[in-house]
């Protein structure tokens, strides 16, 4: 097996750890907006950001949580 075989079956392992999910983080500005709309936030970047840093900062997260799946803003 190649080394890019061993280490994309080492991921894929690791993603799919019993017990543990993928948290998805990927909503668009559009979709995020609704969810903030219905709780009288304001959809604009700095809410956007610290609601996703309140998510990746959750404590003790690692124990449920086996990968993220992200927006392109969050990984500027």
């Amino acid at each position: 097996m190649t080394d890019f075989r061993k280490e994309l079956a080492t991921t894929a392992s690791k993603l799919a750890t019993p017990g543990k999910g993928i948290l998805a983080a990927d909503e668009s500005t559009g979709t995020i907006g609704k969810k903030f709309t219905a709780i009288g936030v304001e959809n604009n970047e700095s809410n956007r950001r610290d609601y996703r840093q309140l998510l990746f900062t959750t404590e003790h997260l690692e124990n449920y949580i086996s990968g993220v799946i992200l927006y392109s803003e969050t990984a500027k």
